[in-house]
């Protein structure tokens, strides 16, 4: 038996309905949002969980607790799962930073691995906060099933660490609609991608939402 992660992106919230940038920033999850966290927890509760690691945000911790009041495991919080600070970014769409920043978003939309968004957060520094996060996971929980509740450009930054992917690509090479779960599970040979931003979970309605 292996190590499965499991990287669910939280519910839908106002920004990502908008596409707004929103890293430390934090908004409710909408009520499709809310109902986006009570289908993965219905559609996982027979999984048997070894841990549930969340991002401290009220986004994600709201979207981890219908699983974890259904199965009574307390969820782990850690500094390393939380999004990407976008700085003076935060809450605008990229229309409005292409026009108020127009040359730091053409170097952060070349490669945002070394070129971070205007007073935010280098996409490596991301990587090393949040692989650290599953290096204790690893240590911890050799076998089972884990769950990580994050955001989009981390779970991504994640994803492409694990697999062998450029970090300055991430935003080009994966895709993570909100309420997605992606699973890797780690074998003799290192991480294999079983799913990739899979919402099977979610009725056909909430799949099929703008700006998500």
């Amino acid at each position: 038996m292996s190590l499965k992660l499991y990287l669910l992106r939280h519910g839908q919230t106002d920004c990502s309905r908008l596409n707004a940038f929103c890293g430390s920033s934090d908004p409710e999850l909408t009520p499709e949002g809310v109902k986006m966290a009570e289908a993965f927890a219905n559609a996982y509760r027979s999984t048997p969980w070894e841990a549930i690691f969340c991002s401290p945000m009220g986004r994600t911790q709201a979207t981890a607790k219908p699983l974890c009041e259904a199965i009574s495991l307390k969820p782990e919080l850690r500094e390393g799962l939380k999004e990407i600070n976008y700085g003076e970014w935060e809450g605008k769409t990229p229309e409005a930073v292409s026009h108020e920043f127009h040359d730091d978003y053409i170097l952060w939309t070349a490669d945002p691995a070394w070129y971070p968004p205007t007073g935010g957060e280098l996409a490596v520094a991301i990587a090393h906060r949040a692989l650290q996060v599953i290096e204790e996971i690893k240590h911890r929980f050799p076998t089972g099933n884990v769950l990580i509740v994050s955001h989009k450009a981390t779970i991504r930054i994640m994803l492409c660490s694990l697999l062998g992917i450029d970090v300055g690509r991430f935003r080009f090479r994966l895709g993570c609609p909100v309420g997605s779960v992606s699973i890797v599970e780690f074998g003799t040979h290192g991480p294999l991608l079983h799913a990739l931003a899979e919402r099977i979970h979610l009725e056909q309605h909430l799949r099929s939402l703008p700006g998500t």
